[in-house]
């Protein structure tokens, strides 16, 4: 399994301070700064655009991961992929051509995924495998931070785990919502390797102790699975 890999999501963040909370969280051991656009279309609520990771883009060295929570997604892609986004992932039900979509972000030197919401099913993948970098799996219904997790993404992380191992290309699994120290090594152990995170850490007083504990969890996990 590819290095775990904790990626703060800055709608948690002090916005006021945005560059120090970017900065703070990087020192702490966090290892990819995650970003969550929101159009008020695709889903309720507006967070977010390019222009903010244009700003902190100087701030990091850290890959900024953006998830595109928009419709169209197509110029947003071409938006992002300009501001310094690393990697971008976007929802298969806001392209009108997945694959199309997907080839964008690669042909913008980015890493390329695919969102699926808690409902949506996994075939899709299926048919997209060898474009991408990356799939990230909602534990949450996407829109708000500070929701609970949904158990059966679980169920659903171990599918797409299966179908990533099946695949034999190196493709990141990653899940966002409600995940926190007290439920991540069971997310750890459904195969999940990259760890979206919000107000667990920018909620807590001490970003490196959330961390550390997080990570703690994680190599616990690991260390269960066969190998």
């Amino acid at each position: 399994m590819l290095p775990a890999v904790i990626a703060p999501s800055i709608l948690s963040a002090d916005f006021a301070r945005l560059g120090e909370e970017v900065r703070a969280v990087i020192d702490a051991g966090a290892d990819w700064i995650h970003f969550d656009v929101m159009d008020n279309h695709y889903v309720p609520n507006l967070t977010i655009g390019p222009m903010i990771c244009k700003a902190i883009r100087p701030v990091t060295p850290a890959p900024i991961d953006v998830h595109l929570m928009v419709k169209p997604v197509d110029a947003m892609i071409e938006a992002f992929a300009d501001a310094g986004a690393d990697w971008i992932s976007f929802h298969p039900e806001a392209s009108e051509h997945v694959d199309r979509s997907l080839d964008l972000i690669r042909r913008r030197g980015c890493k390329a995924g695919l969102v699926l919401n808690p409902a949506t099913p996994v075939d899709c993948l299926e048919w997209v495998m060898d474009r991408l970098d990356l799939v990230l799996l909602m534990s949450v219904n996407p829109g708000f931070g500070g929701q609970a997790f949904i158990p059966s993404a679980l169920r659903k992380a171990e599918r797409v785990r299966r179908l990533i191992e099946a695949s034999g290309r190196e493709i990141r699994l990653e899940i966002d919502g409600g995940v926190k120290t007290d439920n991540i090594a069971a997310v750890a152990a459904a195969g999940v390797d990259t760890f979206v995170a919000g107000s667990a850490i920018y909620g807590a007083p001490d970003y490196r102790a959330v961390i550390d504990a997080m990570r703690a969890e994680i190599a616990k996990a690991r260390d269960g699975l066969p190998r």
